[in-house]
């Protein structure tokens, strides 16, 4: 068995975001965006927040989460 195998159902991964990495907490395939609730692939998780620990599923998802919470980009 290996995570490429299709017969395996995917399952929702805990992690800890740190500045430029991230830690497994529980293995999973995919994180669920803040913002629009959509799978993120692991493999494919490029944008979180460390302070807030949410993961984003693209730049305008995370825009939309710093727009929410007061934030103005500079």
């Amino acid at each position: 068995m290996n995570i490429f195998d299709k017969s395996i159902s995917p399952t929702e991964a805990q992690l800890r975001y740190l500045d430029a990495d991230y830690v497994v907490m529980k293995p999973g395939s995919f994180v669920r965006c803040a913002v629009t609730g959509r799978q993120i692939p692991i493999d494919e998780l490029h944008y979180w927040n460390v302070d807030r620990q949410e993961a984003y599923v693209d730049a305008a998802a995370a825009l939309t989460a710093f727009e929410r919470h007061g934030l103005t980009p500079l």
